[in-house]
């Protein structure tokens, strides 16, 4: 890849990953600084990473860093989360906008779900492309996104009998 095609490939997908990273951190700092790691390794690797398939590398590079950061400073704690959130839920449930319950259902998820959910439902990935990004094939992605989407619906079928 040269400088040219680099250039495109970071104006084109420089966003949606930003956007990808965001929800899954939940914190602005920490994804602008996965994005551009993201965007440093793809220059110090650009020979060797096609044009074509610079989008898809990125997003693996993110996924893969996102899962390190996250393991390294202990910020998945999934269980222990879900109940602090029902409590804090029951004493606050008519203050969270509909978005702000969503964006946290799905933060609990396991790190996989949350990534096929991110890319698919948000940012509208194909199955093929979510497969290509994080090394899975179409019907793991669809196991996964199935089962994230249930779990999404237990849990916000669980709050709303909260409110």
């Amino acid at each position: 890849m040269n400088r040219k095609e680099y250039n495109s490939v970071v104006s084109e997908h420089s966003n949606n990953l930003f956007g990808y990273a965001l929800r899954f951190l939940q914190n602005k700092a920490d994804a602008e600084d996965t994005v551009q790691d993201v965007l440093e390794k793809l220059w110090i690797h650009r020979k060797k990473v096609e044009y074509l398939k610079a989008k898809s590398w990125m997003f693996t590079t993110a996924h893969n860093a996102m899962i390190n950061y996250s393991n390294k400073k202990g910020r998945m704690q999934l269980r222990p989360e879900l109940q602090l959130y029902v409590k804090s839920v029951e004493n606050q449930a008519r203050s969270f906008e509909s978005m702000e319950v969503v964006d946290r259902a799905v933060s609990i998820l396991p790190p996989i779900q949350k990534s096929i959910i991110l890319l698919r439902d948000l940012e509208g990935y194909s199955y093929k492309e979510i497969g290509q990004i994080l090394e899975l094939s179409e019907s793991q992605v669809k196991v996964y996104l199935f089962r994230a989407r249930n779990k999404i619906k237990k849990q916000l079928k669980g709050l709303m009998e909260l409110v």
